[in-house]
């Protein structure tokens, strides 16, 4: 493999917050490190991005024992104005198989 398909491997073309999303829909309480090891980001990192999602008003968080629920907004529009014709939950089912 040479230098310039490392390059090509190296990026994806949804970012760490979709990537964060996408989680979530597998499982409505998926652990920080699940999170992070399918992502491949630190858990630092899916900390960050469910708190901006939380805050987005995108997830909601509910405590269930010792373990977090979340909850998506599947209505929300997409945040880019060249997807904001789109909602969350287009989005997801163009991922997710269901």
């Amino acid at each position: 493999m040479d230098n310039n398909d490392k390059n090509v491997e190296s990026w994806t073309f949804f970012s760490n917050n979709a990537h964060v999303l996408v989680c979530l829909t597998h499982t409505p309480q998926p652990t920080t490190r699940e999170m992070a090891i399918q992502v491949g980001i630190t858990e630092r990192a899916v900390q960050r991005i469910v708190t901006r999602l939380v805050s987005a008003g995108v997830v909601k968080v509910k405590k269930v024992g010792r373990r977090n629920c979340y909850e998506l907004d599947l209505n929300q529009r997409l945040r880019h104005p060249l997807e904001s014709h789109k909602t969350i939950g287009e989005f997801i089912q163009l991922i997710v198989d269901k």
